[in-house]
């Protein structure tokens, strides 16, 4: 077997072995991301449309 037959497993572009959320708004899984590594557990969102779109909380 040579280097560039590896397994799947070991292949670091598989985004299937990163953990995954839901949505807030629309339900859509989103896959982790290196730039939300500090506050995985603060992301809520998939993009800037379905942050715009979320219920706002009235803070008056």
């Amino acid at each position: 077997m040579s280097k560039s037959q590896s397994k799947p497993q070991s292949f670091k572009g598989n985004k299937s072995y990163l953990p995954t959320k839901p949505c807030a708004v629309c339900g859509k899984d989103m896959a982790w991301r290196r730039s939300w590594a500090k506050n995985w557990d603060e992301v809520k969102y998939c993009s800037d449309a379905c942050r715009k779109a979320a219920p706002k909380t009235g803070s008056k």
